[in-house]
């Protein structure tokens, strides 16, 4: 009997030690032939530029035909199954009418043919095949294990076509590169520069790591710890290598580094692991992926950008385990592009900052570090989007197109010319922003917006003090939670959130009480539901949990002690029973810590506005909190009903959709009428044609990562509020979104800030 989940449960256990995407496609093959006991398994994939179908991986034909043997959609048995997208299964193979016979496969002995096409959210992947020669049909049990392997095969295969191009398989190392090869991926960093590419690659990749047992614990915890030290000794270094080159404000980046590298779980997780008999690379990784993992599943995507950085480090802990020191710097003199699948802010270090030009990075986002780095040189960065082939990219001439987020290789001269003025006209628009730091957020007709940050970590403290931020609009009191093996204990609690209020004093520090749930789960208090989402979150979570919940307070309560600088934000409110609820546990702590001797305010309280019964019962929620702050990327999510994080509707998550500003209107009106001062966090209030209208709502305070300050400022500081709020009387009788951003975004281009949102528009 077949099994093809089993099939599939071998090939995902298996595919974890492989390196690369070809190794895991020949392992697919492997296992489907030898399940099947057929003759021969192949998997062909569409290539995207050409439409083409190129074998690229068999188990029973000439493996010299992989690489060679390619087809256009309609042509052949493959072609025709891919072009009518249905099963084909014949027990004579070539008196099919579509049969071509390719000499290279050597597939004149198989009679029998049975084909399913690969598909993933109705685009075509490509299609596997199995062949035998005996001229019989395949059976109806052997057509449902090939339809079933496709079907589950499609979701991983379609993010590999995404992040590998087909042609990396194909055999052409030695092509020439053809004129404006063309990458395109995400908005890492604006600008526009031109280089001779430079291929940054690892040869240690620590996810590549199998899992091995060690006969020498000791001798596994002396290696570990040694290469542990030599990464800590090669950051130090490389972060006076950038001194005089990055603002302070950046160069704590490195110090983000450094503190994952300090962070004593991660080693003692580690060592815990080499303990239980496997070696210091096995337990490196398995720290790496747990820890990654928890910053990975946030829907937050600052926070999701956490898990590279970890990644980076660990990759860089493993070389120094297989002896690669990292190397002293490496020698350019001409203007370079770093090009790789995963560049950490160490790689950077390595070159001479003069003749760093542009980093394009395969993995990550704008969020990432790498981006944020590149900001801060005030070069261009396009991150994601998927693989490169380096044979057919390094040392050639490149330009980038950070606000497109496009590459083009071997560009043709006039497309060089054209990019070169760009460039030029976007240096004289980026050199005021750093002038703006000490400058207020106010229009010119005098409508002042406080710009606070964003924050959930201690390290992040000083890029937002750096920036002129006027407080913290956000503090994520989840991720310490989510950073330690078990609850963290109050008087932990209090040293963490003691810094973050220290920083910014006397300006505020909301601080969002534990907001776990959804895609935030702890590792050690773990729980599934059919739609997270919609379930056990945010405040209900606390309030089911009030030995948690009331400890928390108290520790937030003391760390404010003598600096009363503290607000506290309540996640996911949706019953006014709620906030009663919580407003109990608030005066059971204060009257706990004051009978104690502590004297402690009652800070003031704010709900989050991210679900539309709060936006419904404003009125009445006003009457049991001083504060409200719109969460933009969960209230965008429950208005629309999309989950932005799933591919299949993620294009319909939009915060200019006319049902999302009309309702944040609405929300900023009602709080008005009731004197309730009304804040808006999130990626929204980092949206340059986004900002016109939260000022033209009147909106007073905007809540934003650290590094997007400046842009927002920028908008404030240029559109008067009377003109916004002319173009918000106008954008909120519009149904359409996409009119909206042409109205918005031609609006930035006529007041000067077109710089904001594309090249040359200054």
């Amino acid at each position: 009997m077949l099994e093809p989940l089993k099939t599939l449960r071998e090939i995902f256990q298996d595919a974890a030690d492989l390196k690369a995407a070809k190794d895991l496609l020949e392992l697919i093959v492997e296992r489907v032939q030898q399940s099947m006991t057929a003759d021969v398994c192949s998997i062909y994939l569409l290539e995207p530029e050409s439409s083409e179908l190129a074998l690229v991986a068999t188990r029973g034909l000439d493996q010299v035909s992989v690489g060679q043997v390619t087809l256009r959609v309609g042509e052949g048995l493959v072609g025709y199954i891919a072009q009518h997208q249905s099963l084909l299964n014949v027990d004579n193979a070539s008196e099919h009418p579509s049969f071509k016979y390719f000499p290279e496969t050597r597939e004149e002995r198989y009679s029998a043919f049975l084909g399913v096409p690969i598909i993933s959210f109705r685009k075509l992947i490509g299609v596997i095949t199995v062949q035998k020669e005996d001229a019989s049909y395949f059976s109806d049990e052997q057509e449902a294990f090939v339809i079933t392997i496709a079907a589950q095969l499609a979701g991983p295969l379609s993010q590999w076509v995404h992040a590998e191009d087909v042609k990396t398989f194909l055999a052409q190392p030695d092509v020439p590169i053809q004129s404006n090869l063309k990458f395109q991926g995400v908005k890492g960093a604006t600008g526009m520069a031109i280089g001779r590419v430079r291929w940054m690659h690892s040869a240690y990749e620590l996810a590549s790591v199998p899992d091995r047992l060690a006969l020498d614990s000791g001798y596994e915890l002396e290696k570990f710890n040694r290469a542990l030290n030599l990464a800590k000794e090669e950051l130090h270094n490389s972060g006076r290598r950038m001194e005089g080159t990055l603002p302070k404000d950046v160069l704590a980046l490195f110090s983000v580094y450094k503190m994952i590298l300090e962070d004593r779980e991660l080693s003692s997780e580690t060592e815990q692991f080499i303990r239980e008999g496997w070696s210091a690379a096995t337990a490196l990784r398995k720290t790496v992926e747990a820890h990654a993992r928890i910053f990975a599943k946030m829907d937050d995507p600052y926070l999701q950008a956490k898990a590279d950085d970890i990644r980076h480090i660990g990759n860089r802990v493993y070389a120094n385990m297989q002896g690669d020191d990292g190397g002293d710097g490496l020698q350019v003199n001409e203007p370079t592009i770093l090009v790789g699948k995963d560049i950490s802010i160490t790689d950077i270090a390595q070159f001479p900052p003069k003749f760093l030009a542009g980093i394009v990075c395969s993995s990550g986002s704008s969020l990432s570090h790498i981006a944020i780095l590149a900001n801060a040189l005030g070069i261009p960065a396009v991150m994601g989007g998927g693989g490169i082939n380096p044979s057919q990219i390094d040392h050639a001439e490149a330009v980038i197109d950070g606000y497109r987020a496009v590459v083009v290789f071997n560009p043709v001269p006039n497309l060089r010319k054209e990019y070169r003025r760009l460039a030029r006209q976007e240096a004289k628009f980026i050199k005021g922003l750093d002038e703006l730091r000490e400058l207020p957020a106010e229009t010119p007709d005098g409508f002042r917006i406080k710009l606070y940050a964003n924050t959930g970590l201690v390290a992040d403290i000083s890029p937002g003090l750096l920036r002129g931020a006027e407080g913290v609009g956000l503090y994520r009191s989840e991720i310490p939670f989510m950073l330690h093996e078990s609850f963290p204990s109050e008087d932990e609690q209090v040293h963490i959130y003691r810094k973050i209020l220290e920083a910014y004093a006397p300006n505020p520090v909301h601080m969002r009480t534990l907001d776990i749930g959804g895609d935030k789960n702890l590792p050690y208090f773990s729980f599934s539901e059919e739609n997270p989402f919609l379930g056990w979150r945010g405040i209900r979570f606390t309030l089911d949990n009030t030995s948690i919940f009331l400890s928390q307070i108290r520790a937030m309560l003391r760390a404010s002690e003598g600096l009363d600088n503290l607000k506290i934000l309540l996640p996911m409110v949706s019953h006014l029973d709620e906030l009663k609820a919580f407003h109990g546990l608030l005066e059971e702590a204060v009257s706990q810590l004051r009978s104690a001797g502590i004297k402690v305010q009652r800070p003031p309280v704010g709900a989050m506005i991210e679900v539309p019964s709060a936006m419904v019962m404003l009125r009445d929620i006003a009457k049991l909190v001083d504060f409200v702050s719109i969460g933009s990327n969960d209230f965008t999510q429950y208005i629309l009903a999309v989950d932005r994080n799933n591919p299949k509707v993620s294009d319909l998550y939009n915060w200019l959709n006319p049902a999302v500003i009309r309702s944040i209107g609405h929300v900023v009106q009602s709080a008005q009428k009731y004197n309730l001062p009304v804040s808006l966090c999130g990626e929204m209030a980092a949206d340059p044609a986004a900002v016109i209208l939260l000022l033209g709502m009147g909106v007073e305070m905007l809540s934003l990562s650290a590094y997007n300050l400046p842009k927002t400022k920028l908008v404030i500081r240029t559109m008067t509020h009377e003109r916004a709020a002319e173009l918000w009387t106008k954008v909120k009788r519009k149904s359409d979104e996409h009119r909206i951003r042409r109205l918005l975004e031609s609006e930035l281009d006529r007041v000067g800030l077109g710089g904001l949102i594309r090249a040359g528009a200054a």
